[in-house]
């Protein structure tokens, strides 16, 4: 059975009871019992888009977005200097899919050009050859005083790094997700068998932790999206016993991912100082209530300016009050005299408000994702030079 909706849509559809409660509880979508037919239930995103198979039930949640204008968010998400020029023209609902496996085995390619990347692991195993070092504790408590085999600790300069494991996992990973197109699919299983001397992540286990740096700067990108891929692929997300499998992107986090990087970059090179994602700071005294806005702008050590990112509707009204509150807290706590809110277009213009008493303002910006990537980078240009300026007014006085 196939499902279809809309991200900002809703379907009433004919369900047995068994598959109702799988999806209500799968995390997929919301499920509910329709309180005016029997029978029926009322299917609601929960801010993902893509496709998922719960049970024997077939959810499509389709994206608002283009498919090109998705990758390039995700681009930015994966590598704030990565696959921008990526554009795949597709239809959004049968596309989605192909196009996110057409970047994953066109990133990889490009990642392993040169050949799979190798490095040394630190390698504990019996032997009955001495190599490394001889772990003397567990000889002993092994084998009882036993010359061999030896308990030995080396390092292998191979290519089962952490790397690779991570590439061969989301390859592995969207192989098995429905409706990946045939060029895609044999182009990932190319790419499989060339990492076939790497390590096959089991399922449910996290992926293991690389570290950016010079000599595995081609890798960057591909495993960024890899690690997306993954995320948005694991049936592990989903709670219970639930046969869940296909490719759901968290279209909130790739909004505050995208806000995040590409106000950073616009500060980093046109004002300098230092911006920081998922800052680190407290509402009171005591340091008990933690806060992490999106991202806090320092000059000179202190902070200058904040900004949050929503991806969600507004009320009919205006942007949520909640949303209000939250930065009144952050600009409180941070002693900064304005606070910036920036929310993907909706039905709602920007708008700010001061806040009574307090001096504060809280500035309501809205990013048009409908727009060609020029107009929509040049709408963040135009947010960083109203912030910016706001700061060096402010510290002229």
């Amino acid at each position: 059975m196939r499902i279809e909706v809309a991200e900002t849509g809703h379907t009433l559809e004919q369900l047995t009871p068994s598959q109702g409660r799988r999806l209500a509880s799968s995390g997929v979508v919301d499920a509910r019992p329709s309180p005016y037919e029997p029978d029926l239930w009322e299917i609601t995103p929960r801010g993902k888009v893509g496709v998922a198979l719960v049970g024997d039930v077939e959810v499509w949640v389709t994206p608002k977005l283009s498919i090109d204008r998705l990758l390039f968010l995700v681009g930015y998400a994966v590598d704030p200097k990565g696959w921008r020029d990526e554009t795949v023209h597709l239809d959004v609902r049968d596309g989605l899919i192909p196009a996110v496996a057409q970047a994953l085995w066109r990133q990889s390619e490009r990642a392993l050009r040169q050949g799979l990347l190798q490095g040394y692991r630190t390698v504990e195993e019996p032997s009955y050859v001495l190599r490394g070092r001889l772990r003397e504790g567990d000889q002993l408590r092994r084998h009882h005083g036993r010359v061999i085999p030896m308990e030995i600790r080396h390092d292998d300069f191979t290519v089962d790094i952490p790397e690779n494991q991570i590439l061969l996992a989301a390859i592995t990973r969207l192989l098995t997700v429905p409706r990946v197109d045939g060029e895609s699919r044999r182009r990932l299983a190319a790419l499989r068998a060339r990492l076939a001397d790497v390590t096959t992540l089991v399922r449910g286990t996290t992926l293991p932790v690389w570290h950016a740096s010079r000599l595995n700067t081609r890798y960057h990108t591909a495993l960024r999206l890899a690690e997306i891929v993954w995320r948005a692929t694991s049936p592990e997300h989903f709670p219970g016993a639930l046969a869940a499998n296909g490719f759901l992107f968290d279209l909130p986090k790739i909004f505050e991912d995208f806000v995040t990087v590409a106000v950073s970059e616009e500060l980093h090179a046109r004002y300098g100082g230092a911006a920081y994602p998922q800052y680190n700071c407290h509402l009171d005294e005591a340091l008990a209530v933690r806060m992490r806005p999106d991202l806090v702008w320092e000059l000179n050590g202190c902070p200058a300016a904040v900004v949050d990112a929503k991806y969600k509707r507004e009320k009919p009204a205006g942007y949520p009050d909640a949303d209000l509150y939250q930065m009144l807290a952050y600009c409180t706590a941070l002693r900064l005299p304005r606070g910036h809110l920036i929310y993907a277009k909706g039905n709602a213009p920007a708008a700010s408000h001061v806040v009574r008493h307090a001096g504060i303002e809280i500035v309501c910006h809205a990013l048009d994702l409908m727009l060609p990537a020029e107009r929509l980078l040049s709408q963040v240009r135009g947010i960083v030079t109203e912030l910016a300026s706001e700061v060096q007014v402010a510290q002229s006085t």
